[in-house]
């Protein structure tokens, strides 16, 4: 399989690329989205902890630890995609980035921990949304932001709002918010 490439674009490590195997289900969030996405949750995530669901190319998780979060935790389950991120942690010396091989639901179901940002960007033709955004509901801290990437806008459950929306091409990406306080 051939190797792709997407440059990070803001941040410490702002214009150096990763790589990511060729696979069907796999595209990274594009550049203008990346860009919107980050505008929308300000450019300096320092002190924040993002979890990374379908990490894919790990564009995003990569992103936000660019941009200083503290902690970012990458789940992919697929294996030669896991090696390809173990790549870009060693090459980037990501020491604040956390490589979880698992199914999305499973390690949903295991972890403990708690996010202020999640990205959400599950392969296409696959319907996980309507399974994870209630098992995430546990793992998000207060105030906590949630970016869906979809072909269409997701239709959401109770107690979720959408805080912001766009479309670049064939992606419609969300920011979410749960609103436990108000239901």
């Amino acid at each position: 399989m051939g190797e792709n490439r997407v440059r990070i674009i803001g941040g410490s490590w702002r214009s150096r690329l990763i790589s990511f195997p060729a696979r069907t289900d796999l595209r990274p969030t594009p550049d203008r989205v990346r860009e919107t996405l980050f505008n929308w949750l300000g450019q300096d995530l320092t002190g924040r902890t993002c979890l990374d669901l379908f990490a894919g190319s790990g564009a995003l998780g990569l992103e936000a630890a660019s941009r200083g979060a503290k902690r970012v935790v990458m789940v992919e389950r697929d294996p030669v995609a896991f090696r390809a991120l173990e790549a870009n942690v060693a090459a980037l010396e990501a020491n604040t980035v956390e490589l979880k091989r698992s199914d999305a639901l499973e390690f949903l179901r295991a972890d403990d921990g708690t996010y202020d940002v999640v990205f959400l960007d599950p392969p296409f033709r696959a319907d996980y949304l309507p399974e994870v955004l209630p098992a995430l509901v546990p793992r998000l801290a207060a105030g906590a932001m949630v970016h869906v990437e979809a072909p269409r806008a997701t239709a959401l459950p109770p107690s979720w709002v959408v805080w912001r929306s766009g479309r670049a091409g064939a992606v419609t990406h969300q920011l979410l918010k749960w609103t436990r306080d108000e239901h």
